[in-house]
């Protein structure tokens, strides 16, 4: 980890350590590409649930490996890829698997890094869900690996393919916002699915035996096995993942940070629900709801900006000039306010002016989608929309600081030079959390 003293690291230094040797020592190596006319061999790691659907997604191609710590999702995995070898760990995979072209990742956020950079340095292209990092550092860390790798990437925000991102951005190229002052966006997503706002189970169950639990822990600091935790239960949790906010930002965020181009926030702070928890449940999970503000500086391609996340039931003040009866908070969304008009999603407000104008003239190439944009890009074709040196490890840096302000109950100001806050050691302990070796 890196250390925190008075003199901070420079950005080169910050990218290129961390905590454990998988987020280090970043080397050149050759790349690997399939013909353009060629299948690409695909191993899947995390093949549960959305990763499941991910190697499903690309069954076009081979998919000559899956790997999974539970053995139950690799058996269902292994039953729709029956010539698929498998494995439980992953660095057997990378080391055994001499054919590959790439891989799919969609392990527990914790893993996210420490994987992909394994791959990356391997020379593979390499897919990753959202968020692409569980940390602020582990995305520095990630993007210094792609630089280097120069192989195909592409994080799991499927929207940012759709229709409806093209036409955010196209409405605010067209002008018909005016200038940009306000973004929200917004999470109701129930705390059945991403447990929160809860203090440690005291209990030890027996790990199951279809469980590896060393091998799902991995990076993450040594804890007993739960079923609070696994299957599909650890998001909430800080030391696996990072919330509502971690879990949706990297979707929710992706059109307006492509159309404004916003790069690093000036500050970030948060109110939330942990206000006035127990420290046992603020140290160990998310909030139950939440309300974080970004403050972007004016550049030659906007102006100030604030931007607010929501989530757990929290949401912005109802626009004027909408109808009140209208239910536009109800589920996930964004909300883009300008010195003109409004955009509630990718229409605009208030219906009257959607009426006038129509959609916004066509001024981006459409998505062949999201897994096709990977493979394409694979393949030798133009990098995918949610590259990572792009746009997907600063959009989850970004996304994540937003939980730093939440932990720390600070407003943070960000130093985008040094890549630390310039007003708390706390937080910037935080950037840099130690990696476990496993």
């Amino acid at each position: 980890m890196i250390p925190l003293n008075s003199t901070y690291p420079s950005r080169r230094d910050v990218l290129a350590t961390g905590g454990a040797a998988a987020l280090t020592a970043l080397s050149a190596f050759p790349i690997r590409a399939a013909s353009p006319n060629g299948k690409l061999n695909i191993a899947g790691i995390g093949v549960g649930g959305k990763g499941y659907h991910d190697i499903r997604s690309v069954g076009t191609e081979n998919i000559v490996a899956i790997c999974d710590v539970d053995r139950n999702m690799l058996e269902r995995a292994g039953k729709q890829f029956p010539n698929a070898r498998k494995y439980r760990d992953y660095r057997e995979l990378l080391a055994k698997e001499d054919d590959l072209d790439a891989v799919m990742i969609a392990t527990p956020d914790h893993a996210h890094a420490v994987v992909t950079i394994a791959a990356l340095k391997a020379g593979l292209h390499v897919f990753c869900q959202k968020p692409l990092t569980r940390t602020v550092g582990e995305a520095l860390q990630v993007l210094e690996a792609a630089e280097t790798a120069g192989t195909a990437t592409q994080m799991g925000n499927q929207a940012q393919a759709g229709e409806g991102a093209r036409l955010v951005r196209e409405y605010i190229a067209s002008g018909f916002l005016g200038t940009i002052e306000e973004i929200h966006a917004w999470s109701n997503r129930p705390n059945q699915i991403s447990p929160r706002g809860i203090a440690r189970p005291t209990d030890t169950p027996p790990v199951p035996d279809h469980l590896d639990w060393n091998l799902w822990l991995g990076p993450a600091p040594e804890r007993p096995y739960h079923p609070h935790y696994h299957p599909f239960r650890w998001r909430g949790w800080w030391d696996f993942g990072s919330g509502v906010l971690g879990d949706i930002g990297c979707h929710q965020l992706s059109a307006v940070f492509k159309a404004l181009n916003l790069g690093w926030p000036e500050s970030v702070e948060a109110s939330s629900t942990h206000w006035h928890a127990s420290e046992d449940i603020r140290r160990e999970t998310a909030p139950n709801a939440s309300i974080i503000t970004y403050r972007f500086a004016a550049t030659k391609r906007h102006g100030p900006i604030i931007l607010r996340w929501y989530d757990g039931g929290m949401t912005p003040p109802y626009p004027l000039g909408v109808d009140a009866e209208r239910d536009i908070f109800k589920n996930d969304g964004a909300l883009v306010i300008g010195s003109e008009g409004m955009l509630l999603n990718h229409r605009l407000l208030p219906e009257s002016r959607m009426q006038e104008v129509g959609k916004p003239p066509r001024l981006m190439a459409r998505s062949p989608g999201h897994y096709q944009e990977w493979l394409r890009a694979c393949k030798g074709g133009p990098k995918a929309g949610s590259d990572f040196v792009r746009h997907a490890a600063q959009l989850t840096a970004v996304v994540q600081m937003g939980n730093l302000a939440i932990r720390t109950r600070k407003k943070l100001m960000w130093d985008e030079d040094a890549l630390h806050f310039s007003n708390s050691d706390e937080a910037n302990k935080l950037i840099h959390q130690p990696v476990r070796a496993f």
